[in-house]
């Protein structure tokens, strides 16, 4: 016996078209009023289903990225910071910097936007399909020191380097000891020429070996790596924080 044709809602949800089988009838009376061809209302249905995919990689990405907050550049206040290359900035958002797999390192005081960009530059690049980890220095190195202790560093080390773009928030903020820079050594010297990475910090690099236990020899390689390609963004100021607690 013939077995009975599956209904189209069905087949269509066992495709995986999911935005289609919820739109078909909808989209095909709007077709028939509008007197849309056959291969018009399929582009129709096509566009909807790519849509919504699109719609829920971004949200699976962003969800996987760990940003505590959603920043854009358009909610940044530019009149605030003293000095501040807008120009630069901005061209950071066309991305050429993680197709390049080279760093940004955003510098200064605190309150100034550091972190607003890096998260709006991870947001950006959450639209763009860009697999993307934002996570504090101090983070990174807690994880991997526990991690270490238990004998699974190289597992925990994936989460660190596997990413398109990483983010690491906070540099300099607190110190480290031995153990916590030879651990974010690793994972700078991971990436390097291999993906992208972000960073903010507090500190002018001059001042590095402060944050890695007066190490200066382990200050040099990190920086070898982490500024060969890397864009240098200083912004300089009063803390915008500051100016609303007054």
């Amino acid at each position: 016996m013939k077995p009975k044709p599956e209904g189209l809602t069905t087949l269509l949800r066992r495709l995986s078209l999911t935005t289609i089988a919820q739109h078909y009838e909808d989209l095909g009376r709007e077709a028939a009023r509008d007197g849309l061809s056959h291969v018009e209302y399929l582009h129709r249905l096509a566009e909807a289903e790519a849509a919504a995919r699109y719609e829920r990689s971004v949200q699976r990405r962003t969800k996987a990225a760990r940003l505590p907050v959603l920043k854009t550049l358009e909610q940044f206040d530019w009149s605030w910071p003293k000095k501040i290359n807008r120009a630069q900035i901005q061209d950071l958002f066309r991305l050429r910097f993680v197709e390049q797999n080279s760093n940004v390192v955003f510098m200064g005081g605190v309150g100034l936007g550091k972190t607003h960009f890096a998260l709006a530059l991870a947001h950006s690049a959450c639209l763009n399909n860009v697999p993307t980890l934002f996570t504090q220095a101090v983070e990174i190195v807690n994880t991997l020191s526990a991690a270490q202790a238990t004998n699974a560093l190289s597992k925990a080390l994936k989460t660190y380097v596997a990413p398109r773009l990483l983010v690491i928030d906070e540099l300099g903020y607190l110190p480290m000891d031995k153990r916590g820079a030879d651990l974010l050594f690793q994972v700078i010297s991971a990436r390097y020429e291999r993906s992208a990475t972000i960073l903010t910090t507090n500190m002018a690099y001059k001042h590095w070996a402060r944050i890695f236990n007066n190490d200066a020899t382990l200050t040099t390689a990190i920086l070898d790596r982490l500024v060969h390609h890397c864009e240098t963004v200083t912004i300089e100021g009063k803390s915008f924080r500051s100016q609303k607690d007054e």
